[in-house]
């Protein structure tokens, strides 16, 4: 079946040209994707589009021209972005058939090493294409799929094709709600996968067993060094997923990141986590923001920073510390603590003399160079502090 005009060209109506060819060099013509080889990754796709009788979208082909032109300039380990959140693009959005495409497009290209497509259309049928590009591209090491609408079977494929990849090293899929079927089959993949070292996992739908799942798996792996389990759906008051992700840290010894935000951690919480914190000897950022922690969760990490020697960036944000946790803080950051490098206390209902107290801290703490506190109390004693 022949591509109609409508399908081929923009909405004017008239046909694309079909894009200029590089000729292919004789060592080149071996490879599967001569694309990949002579830098006509736009050529490629537009051939494609018009085998499949699908339609080929001027943005991929203007995205594909850019990286083109890398490649001609002797560019290698190039990330294709095509975030459907890019102003470039005017609202255009990536489909699962036009991430076919692109998937094929990609297959045996040795150029690109990431593919972003976040805020896009693709599905579940998208998910498909890239468990297909997973188990088939050995050059990728970023894929970021954030927010594509992607759910719970979407989940088990990419899960289940990373059971034999050994390439990818940072998965981004926050805000697909795979919930707590797909959070399993990850859980389940960092059993057996051993190449990848970040997982974003935040505003997916995530329920207590895959967290306690997640917990369970990384008392064991060590490849892991970023976890985002933001927001899962919690139920009950027994902060059990921090009961689990405390003797996790106790154990793992190689975790640098994570990030819980939105576990409804609490003072009781945040002491286990604490307790935690004294025996292990990797975590570097710690971000525990949007809970319910109140001065009394701030003492037992203010105890914690006397001693610790890892942690660099905490996360604070929007609890309730209040002008005395940011006393206990500050104690800490000015007399002891010489690693800690970042801190977000925004939004803790801190007024100016806990805000003061923070600002001096700084003065004699020569590590900690950046402190974030917009959202509090100001008066006119802070503004002159800080």
């Amino acid at each position: 079946m022949e591509l109609s005009q409508k399908q081929a060209g923009p909405a004017s109506g008239s046909p694309l040209p079909a894009p200029s060819r590089t000729p292919t060099p004789a060592w080149a013509a071996a490879d599967d994707s001569v694309a990949a080889s002579t830098g006509g990754l736009q050529a490629y796709y537009y051939d494609l589009c018009m085998e499949k009788s699908q339609e080929i979208k001027p943005f991929i082909l203007q995205i594909l021209q850019e990286v083109d032109e890398e490649v001609e300039k002797g560019s290698v380990g190039i990330t294709l972005n095509i975030a459907g959140n890019s102003r470039s693009l005017s609202g255009e959005r990536v489909t699962g058939e036009d991430f076919w495409i692109l998937c094929r497009v990609l297959k045996n290209n040795s150029f690109i090493n990431g593919l972003d497509v976040r805020y896009n259309l693709l599905s579940d049928v998208g998910a498909y294409y890239a468990a297909k590009l997973l188990q088939k591209q050995r050059n990728l090491i970023y894929l970021n799929l954030m927010f594509n609408d992607i759910g719970p079977d979407g989940g088990e494929l990419i899960a289940k094709a990373l059971h034999k990849n050994r390439t990818l090293k940072h998965l981004r899929m926050t805000g697909n709600k795979i919930e707590n079927k797909g959070g399993m089959f990850f859980a389940a993949m960092l059993q057996i996968n051993s190449s990848l070292e970040k997982l974003d996992l935040g505003d997916c739908d995530l329920g207590m067993q895959s967290v306690i799942a997640f917990a369970t798996v990384l008392t064991q792996n060590q490849t892991i060094k970023g976890l985002n389990l933001n927001r899962p759906i919690l139920y009950g008051e027994q902060e059990e997923s921090t009961v689990h992700l405390s003797h996790m840290l106790k154990e793992n010894q190689c975790l640098i990141e994570l990030h819980i935000c939105k576990h409804d951690i609490k003072n009781c919480g945040m002491k286990q986590l604490c307790d935690a914190l004294y025996l292990n000897r990797s975590l570097q950022y710690l971000d525990v923001s949007c809970n319910k922690i109140t001065q009394d969760g701030m003492k037992y990490l203010a105890d914690v920073l006397k001693s610790n020697t890892t942690l660099e960036v905490i996360d604070l944000s929007f609890n309730r510390m209040e002008n005395a946790g940011a006393n206990y803080l500050s104690d800490a950051l000015a007399s002891h603590n010489r690693t800690l490098k970042a801190l977000s206390v925004v939004s803790n209902n801190i007024e100016g003399k806990g805000l003061v107290a923070l600002s001096q801290s700084m003065e004699t703490n020569p590590t900690l160079s950046h402190i974030y506190i917009w959202g509090n109390k100001f008066d006119g004693a802070t503004c002159v502090a800080v």
